[in-house]
């Protein structure tokens, strides 16, 4: 009997959170969907079905022109790849987003972002999606380096996808969030040595989703992640996990940051967007902070975060590209 009621009450509180969820918000700015309380919550929403979840693989419109696996770094045996979408029909030279994958250092594809690239390419946006080294094959700053050459290899290149090379953004989630701000916060010459080109890497605006920001922490140093990324304790090298951080480049040049993170985040900490948006304030930079109430790690994975990023996204684009 006790456990049927204690079900019907994570049913019933289930439910008066999932009604929330459907609460309609006609005004402006657009407000965040209600989260769950934690994620056996989410769970349960999930195998109920009444969480709607974002297609990972749609299909590529007919107007969406595509440019696949072009190498544009070679490390030895190991080709660096991008993707390339646009509209068929552009006339003019438009900004670029470029998506860096996650997947903690270690996994994950650059195809994982397609629904963010068809997206954007459908809204006029030229979009990029990069492959970097994985921890396995090269730790840090392998990653860093490369993410750095493939921005230069987009600007050497703007003309053949009529991109525009002074309007730039990175975009990455979870470890391609920490990619992306490395490249944004560290100086544009830093990093670059692998790389063939002397053109500046310096973008105009950077979007983290989820990424950690300070690996120095406590919780960051003790996740395999790290240790794989580094191939070092924190002990054995603090100074390595220090250098590895975006916050260790924060300074009042750099671009416009768009900040979304999930607070029942068990992967990365909320405090680390916390932390973030304290600091980026702090040294002047203009920074948007949004903090989703009872979202996971990947929340944007459920199309109703997906739309609410990409709302946010949209006007940020807008005033800084």
């Amino acid at each position: 009997m006790n456990r049927i009621l204690f079900s019907l009450i994570i049913l019933s509180q289930f439910i008066l959170y999932s009604c929330a969820q459907e609460c309609k918000n006609d005004g402006l700015p657009l407000e965040a969907p209600r989260g769950y309380m934690n994620e056996t919550f989410l769970k349960v929403a999930y195998a109920l079905g009444f969480l709607d979840l974002v297609e990972t693989k749609p299909t590529v419109p007919e107007d969406i022109e595509v440019f696949k696996d072009i190498v544009y770094k070679q490390v030895d045996s190991v080709s660096l790849k991008l993707d390339v979408y646009k509209l068929k029909n552009l006339k003019t030279t438009t900004p670029a987003l470029i998506f860096i994958h996650g997947g903690g250092w270690s996994k994950g594809n650059k195809s994982d972002y397609l629904p963010y690239l068809i997206d954007y390419a459908k809204k006029g946006y030229v979009t990029v999606t990069v492959s970097y080294r994985l921890s396995k094959v090269a730790p840090f700053p392998a990653a860093v380096q490369d993410v750095k050459c493939a921005v230069q290899w987009i600007k050497t290149h703007a003309g053949e996808y009529m991109i525009n090379p002074d309007k730039i953004a990175v975009i990455g989630g979870s470890a391609g969030g920490h990619l992306a701000m490395m490249l944004a916060y560290s100086d544009e010459n830093e990093f670059t040595d692998e790389c063939p080109d002397s053109i500046s890497c310096k973008v105009q605006a950077v979007v983290n989703i989820y990424g950690p920001t300070d690996l120095t922490t406590e919780a960051a140093r003790n996740r395999g992640e790290c240790l794989q990324f580094l191939k070092k304790t924190y002990q054995e090298a603090p100074d390595l996990y220090r250098a590895a951080s975006p916050r260790a480049y924060i300074s009042a040049n750099d671009p416009p940051t768009l900040i979304f993170h999930g607070t029942i985040d068990s992967l990365v900490p909320v405090s680390q967007s916390d932390s973030l948006h304290k600091w980026l304030d702090q040294a002047g930079v203009p920074n948007e902070y949004h903090k989703l109430k009872g979202w996971p790690h990947t929340m944007d994975l459920s199309k109703k975060v997906n739309d609410y990023c990409q709302y946010y996204m949209d006007a940020f684009f807008i005033k800084y590209l």
